[in-house]
């Protein structure tokens, strides 16, 4: 600002004033355009604001509540909505409002205050999609469009069926101009490189990918549709008409072998991302009898040779993971999650054995009280085994299993400092009551030591059991992100 004012701000050139706001940060920017109101028009140049990048709501964690936040929305998208390049936008989950009052005994229906909460962060929720992809539907730039609002925890506890949606709702009216406003962005856009829409609350539907510009399936790299809905949101159709596909998200259950046959294609740009969501939940309405086979694998991974693949995993039996994890898949990155199912030992075990050259992230989280052992009945534990064969292994994060103290040293120095993340949370870890006979001193203050040795690095256990993945939906849509952007 000092600056600004030695050099005589009003006598600038509007060239050399967007020069300049492009050095500076985006809160830079709103300072330095309180010099005049030359330098104010300036900050709205278009060049300055090709990307945005923005996360609304979540009253209990900062910023405010959702409602307070619609007017800077609505000021945003009225200035940059119709020529912004990149849009990236997160909604904090919806349950955040509520999770003072939710989680008691006490019915939905029966629980004035939770009623009245629910419905404001639902009224909030859904005028801010519409401001949102009412600012878009003009433009015919937009590059990038990624959208994330996570209400899964609503729809698993039936808060989010039809009969509560419509006392917000009334007929569906704003949920149907939601879709109508997405659909009709999608016909607009004309050079689409990443579409991304993970668990937007009636935003998705199953003709959604239809309305995609035939200029936009040609430039289109990316793709991820995911939601709570049973119904497929991205056909096999619909997926041919995207020839330089690179990038593909999308449920599980619908990878089927036609879509992996059709991404073998010869005639298509390799694929080099595939991220999957796999939902145990689902696992009664949504079969795996038509998902890719092994040969189908094999056939992806002759014509897309560079293909790595993300697989998150929730509430996943141990049978039916032994099902999907074929040995062809070129399996890079893994996160198993659960609440009522158990990863067994024989899973962890496969996944070293079939996927040793590959492997790069291993994420393994149980929400339960009850900390089973994998290593029980056998000679060696199987998360050693797994770092000591798994030689690319960069990123191991442990919560709801029980690890040994001395197999986490043993952790520690067979990847060394190539172990660039090594989280484990402090309720996890047990110390062989035997070997603490030959410990002197505190055996924690031990374990600190000779793990930092073996990392190399100053390493302390994780002290909060949540320090990860307390939104496992939300951790996938950001590692699909960084991990698709790889590519």
């Amino acid at each position: 600002m000092a600056l600004c004012s030695s050099i005589g701000a009003l006598a600038l050139p509007s060239e050399l004033i967007v020069h300049i706001f492009s050095f500076l940060s985006d809160r830079d920017k709103l300072r330095a355009s309180t010099v005049c109101s030359r330098w104010r028009e300036c900050l709205f140049y278009p060049a300055l604001w090709t990307e945005l990048k923005l996360r609304v709501g979540g009253g209990t964690n900062g910023g405010g509540s959702g409602s307070e936040q619609t007017p800077r929305l609505e000021f945003l998208m009225r200035k940059f909505g119709s020529f912004v390049r990149e849009l990236r936008l997160e909604f904090a989950p919806v349950d955040r409002y509520l999770s003072p009052l939710h989680g008691g005994t006490q019915p939905v229906e029966s629980d004035p205050q939770f009623a009245e909460r629910w419905k404001d962060a639902m009224v909030t929720y859904l005028d801010q999609v519409l401001c949102v992809l009412s600012g878009l539907r003009n433009n015919r730039n937009l590059q990038t469009l990624s959208l994330y609002g996570d209400t899964c925890i609503l729809q698993d506890d039936g808060v989010l069926d039809s009969s509560y949606l419509n006392q917000v709702d009334q007929g569906g009216k704003k949920i149907k101009e939601i879709q109508q406003l997405f659909e009709e962005i999608l016909s607009n856009s004309r050079q689409m490189k990443w579409l991304s829409s993970a668990f937007m609350l009636g935003v998705v539907t199953p003709r959604s990918l239809a309305s995609l510009s035939n200029a936009s399936t040609s430039s289109l790299e990316h793709l991820s549709l995911l939601d709570n809905q049973l119904a497929s949101l991205v056909s096999t159709v619909e997926v041919e008409r995207l020839v330089h596909l690179r990038s593909l998200s999308l449920d599980f259950c619908d990878f089927t072998s036609d879509m992996c046959r059709l991404l073998a294609s010869a005639d298509r740009a390799p694929l080099h991302r595939l991220s999957l969501l796999l939902n145990g939940a689902a696992s009664d309405v949504k079969p795996l009898n038509g998902t890719a086979t092994e040969d189908d694998w094999k056939g992806l991974v002759r014509c897309s040779t560079n293909l790595r693949v993300y697989i998150m995993a929730m509430d996943v039996c141990s049978q039916d993971l032994l099902r999907v994890l074929k040995p062809s898949v070129p399996l890079e990155r893994i996160h198993l999650d659960g609440y009522s199912t158990l990863v067994t030992d024989g899973v962890v075990e496969l996944i070293s054995q079939q996927y040793h050259k590959t492997l790069t992230h291993f994420i393994l989280m149980r929400d339960d009280a009850t900390f089973p052992d994998l290593s029980v009945n056998r000679n060696e534990d199987p998360l050693v085994l797994l770092a000591w064969r798994c030689v690319h292994l960069a990123v191991l994060i442990i919560h709801g299993y029980t690890v040994w103290s001395h197999n986490l040293v043993a952790i520690s120095r067979l990847r060394g400092s190539n172990l660039n993340v090594l989280e484990v949370s402090e309720e996890s870890i047990d110390f062989d009551p035997d070997q603490l006979v030959y410990i002197e001193g505190d055996p924690v203050h031990n374990l600190v030591k000779e793990v930092s040795l073996g990392l190399d690095r100053v390493w302390q256990p994780s002290m909060d059991g949540s320090m990860v993945l307390n939104e496992p939906t939300q951790h996938f849509h950001r590692e699909m992100q960084s991990f698709s952007a790889g590519m």
